[in-house]
C-alpha cells in the first residue's frame, strides 16, 4: 500500500476522542483502531505491542552497529470538535474555491496555499466531517516509512522505534506512556501541518474552571437581592484582556478562551484556557485570572467566586535547546527531499511537548495537512509520500 491508499483506509475508522469519557482511551473505536496498526506492523515482521492502555509500541532492529534510538510518533484519535464520521474525497485541483459535497467551500481567499497545489490530487472529505489529517497522515506516512524499511534492508539504520497513542486532542495522550520501557532515546511526533513545518516551541498550557455562585431571588422583588451568576460571568469575563484572546493574537502572543458555559442564575460553570509560549508571562496570566476572582469577591463582599487552575503541559524548547540535532536534521532531512524548511512556534500542543520533559526530547514535524478539527480540512496526496521521505531521510541521518 501506498502511504494514500493507508490514509484513505485509516480515515474511514471514526476514532473520536471523548473528552467527558473518564475510560483510558477515552473511546473503544480508538482500541480497535490501534488493534489493526499493531496486526499491520505484525503482518510487516514488525514485532509489535499494544498494553493495557492501548499504546501501540514497535521496534525496528538496527541493521548495522550504529547506537542511534530514534522514534517516530503519532496519535490515533481525531478532534470531537467535528464529527469523526469521514467519507474521504479526492479532486485534481484545477484553481478557484473547492465546493464540497455538502455545500461546505474551501476558498482561495482563506486558504491561500492553495495556489501552490494546482494539478494535484487534494484529499477532502465531503464536508459533514472533518477529513483527519491530524492525525492519521502522521500514522500513514510513519507505516509506510516502516513498510519500507522492513522491505528494503540496503537502507541502513539504527534501532527505530514506533509508537501510536490515543486521546492526544483531548490532552491525556500520554498519561500513562513508559518512556522507559519503550526505548528510545529521543524522537519525532508526525503531527504537524503544511509540508515543511518543523515545531520545537509550544504553549505553555493551563486548563481553568471558574464556578460562580449565586442567588436566584424571583425577579419582582430582585432589588440589593438576587446575585445573578450569569451576570456575574459576564463581570469576570470582561475583566480578561480583549486584546488577549485568540481571535486577537497570533505567533508568540498567549490568550485566555472561554471553551465552555453552563448554569443559571443561582450558578454557573465556565471552562477556560490559558495559553502562552513565555513560561514567565504564562504564570502572570493564571494569576491574573485568580486575583480577578478576589477582586471580585472583595466587590461583594463575600465568596462567589472560585476557581481550580491545572497545568497541561509546558513549552519543549526548555528541553529541545540541548538537543538541536534533531531540529538540524530534521531541516537537512526536508532539504534532500526537496522541501523547503520552516520552523514556526506551535500555537497549540503535542505528545511530543510532554514527552519532552519525560525524557524522551521529541519535536514536531509536518504531515502536510491543513485547515485540522474543521470541514475544510485537506491534504495533498503528494505530501503523505515526502513526509514518508523524509521520515527515511532522518533515519539515515541519524546512523
Amino acid at each position: 500500500m501506498t502511504a494514500k491508499e493507508r490514509f484513505l483506509k485509516y480515515v474511514r475508522y471514526d476514532t473520536t476522542s471523548n473528552e467527558e469519557s473518564e475510560t483510558f482511551p477515552s473511546t473503544d473505536a480508538q482500541l480497535s483502531f490501534l488493534k489493526l496498526l499493531k496486526d499491520e506492523l505484525l503482518e510487516m515482521g514488525i514485532p509489535a505491542e499494544m498494553d493495557e492502555h492501548g499504546y501501540v509500541m514497535a521496534k525496528i532492529a538496527a541493521n548495522t552497529d550504529s547506537k542511534s534510538k530514534i522514534a517516530f510518533i503519532s496519535h490515533v484519535d481525531t478532534s470531537p470538535a467535528v464529527s469523526g464520521k469521514v467519507s474521504p474525497k479526492t479532486i485534481v485541483y484545477g484553481g478557484g474555491d473547492i465546493v464540497l459535497e455538502s455545500g461546505e467551500i474551501i476558498s482561495v481567499k482563506d486558504n491561500p496555499a492553495l495556489s501552490l497545489y494546482v494539478g494535484e490530487e487534494i484529499i477532502t472529505s465531503d464536508g459533514t466531517s472533518l477529513l483527519g489529517a491530524d492525525d492519521k497522515a502522521g500514522v500513514a506516512e510513519i507505516m509506510n516509512a516502516a513498510y519500507k524499511l522492513v522491505t528494503n534492508p540496503d537502507i541502513k539504520h539504527g534501532d527505530v522505534f514506533i509508537a501510536f497513542t490515543p486521546d492526544e486532542e483531548i490532552g491525556r495522550g500520554v498519561d500513562y506512556f513508559d518512556v522507559k520501557k519503550f526505548g528510545a532515546d529521543f524522537g519525532f511526533t508526525i503531527d504537524g501541518g503544511k509540508l515543511g513545518e518543523i515545531e520545537y516551541e509550544n504553549f505553555n498550557a493551563c486548563s481553568a474552571v471558574l464556578k460562580i455562585k449565586g442567588r436566584s431571588i424571583h425577579p419582582g422583588s430582585a432589588k440589593n437581592r438576587m446575585l445573578n451568576a450569569i451576570d456575574l460571568f459576564t463581570e469576570f469575563h470582561n475583566l480578561l484582556p480583549i486584546s488577549e484572546r485568540p481571535v486577537a493574537t497570533e505567533n508568540y502572543e498567549g490568550f485566555y478562551m472561554v471553551n465552555d458555559v453552563n448554569g443559571g442564575v443561582d450558578g454557573l460553570t465556565a471552562r477556560y484556557i490559558i495559553r502562552d509560549h513565555d513560561r514567565e508571562k504564562f504564570e502572570e496570566k493564571k494569576k491574573y485570572f485568580a486575583s480577578a476572582c478576589e477582586f471580585l469577591n472583595k466587590k461583594y463582599h463575600r465568596e462567589i467566586f472560585f476557581y481550580e487552575l491545572k497545568d497541561s503541559y509546558y513549552n519543549m524548547s526548555e528541553i529541545i535547546k540541548d538537543n538541536y540535532h534533531l531540529i538540524e536534521n530534521a531541516k537537512a532531512a526536508m532539504e534532500k527531499a526537496g522541501i523547503a524548511p520552516e520552523i514556526i512556534p506551535i500555537r497549540g500542543g503535542t505528545d511530543g511537548a510532554r514527552l519532552s520533559f519525560m525524557g524522551l526530547p521529541c519535536p514536531n514535524l509536518s504531515t502536510g495537512g491543513f485547515n485540522f478539527h474543521g470541514v475544510a480540512e485537506y491534504i495533498p496526496s503528494f505530501a503523505l509520500e515526502k513526509m514518508t521521505e523524509v521520515i527515511l531521510n532522518i533515519i539515515e541521518l541519524y546512523l
